[in-house]
């Protein structure tokens, strides 16, 4: 009788422990999900779309000459140029593209997208002369306009706007690296864990 009863006992125990057991797991599953849709939330925070405006303008004349009867007779044109533009750099964080590893409670970033740079000028001419055999045409627009963006192009890379825009970028970034360090996750990107925003700008800057 004794002996039934301890049986009957270490059932019961053995039931209770599995039960037990069974809870923890699930609520261990459980916070791992939890945590999982946590920082997917974030990921789609800061995707988003990052923009830095920047504003040029420069002042320019455009002069140009046709001639005839063998260069003896000759009829000009030009005018002053007033360029004014706005620039943008974007980083479109919805194309970023990662990897959540649930069992190793690692996220991974595979790509960060390329900046964006876009390039709108507003040209206003000003004292224009031209005549009726060297008149201003479509073609003296289109040289005008390449010519501004060519000499944009080199002046934004010698601005601070890249700069600016890639810093906005980091600190978007950095809101992932805040959550992974808070819950105990890891970050990598370039085949590095990163632990800290110094680390993270200074891939970036790669």
């Amino acid at each position: 009788m004794l002996k039934r009863i301890l049986v009957v006992i270490v059932i019961i125990v053995g039931i209770v422990f599995a039960f037990k057991y069974c809870e923890f797991k699930k609520e261990d599953d459980s916070t791992i999900d939890y945590n999982t849709n946590l920082i997917q939330q974030q990921i789609l925070n800061v995707g988003k779309l990052v923009v830095t405006e920047g504003h040029f303008s420069e002042v320019l004349t455009y002069k140009n000459q046709a001639k005839y009867l063998m260069d003896m007779l000759s009829f000009e044109k030009k005018a002053l140029i007033v360029v004014n533009v706005k620039v943008t750099v974007a980083y479109d964080l919805h194309k970023m593209k990662y990897d959540i590893d649930e069992k190793n409670k690692t996220i991974t970033i595979l790509n960060i997208p390329k900046e964006e740079i876009s390039i709108n000028p507003d040209i206003q001419f000003y004292d224009v002369e031209q005549s009726k055999l060297n008149p201003f045409t479509g073609e003296d627009y289109n040289k005008i306009n390449k010519s501004v963006k060519a000499n944009l192009a080199k002046k934004i890379e010698k601005s601070s706007l890249k700069t600016n825009a890639q810093n906005r970028l980091i600190t978007e970034l950095s809101k992932i690296l805040i959550l992974t360090n808070t819950m105990g996750w890891k970050l990598q990107y370039n085949g590095k864990v990163i632990e800290t925003e110094k680390e993270l700008s200074a891939d970036l800057k790669l």
